[in-house]
C-alpha cells in the first residue's frame, strides 16, 4: 500500500458527511405547490392610461413599441399558462 494512501480517506469521509447533511432535508415536502407560471403584475387603470399616454408620445416607428406589443404577447401566454394550472 503506498504511504500516502490514508490521505485519500478524509477527503472521501467529508464528502460522505456532506452529502448526507445537504440531502437532509430532500425528503421534506412542502403544503404550498410551486407554479410552473411566472405571476403577472396587475397594473391600476391610472398606470395603464399613463403608459398608454406615453406609448402615444414616442415618435413613429419607435422600436420601444415592438417590445411593448412581445410583453403583452408573454402576459397573455402566462395567463393561459395559469388557467391551465389552476384547473388541474
Amino acid at each position: 500500500m503506498p504511504f500516502n494512501a490514508g490521505c485519500w480517506r478524509w477527503p472521501r469521509v467529508a464528502l460522505v458527511i456532506g452529502t448526507l447533511f445537504s440531502s437532509g432535508c430532500a425528503g421534506v415536502g412542502s403544503d404550498v405547490v410551486p407554479s410552473a407560471c411566472p405571476p403577472v403584475v396587475e397594473y391600476s387603470p391610472a398606470e395603464q392610461a399613463r403608459v398608454a399616454d406615453e406609448v402615444a408620445a414616442l415618435p413613429e416607428g419607435a422600436a420601444i413599441v415592438g417590445w411593448l406589443s412581445d410583453y403583452a404577447m408573454l402576459r397573455d401566454q402566462v395567463r393561459v399558462c395559469d388557467r391551465s394550472e389552476g384547473s388541474r
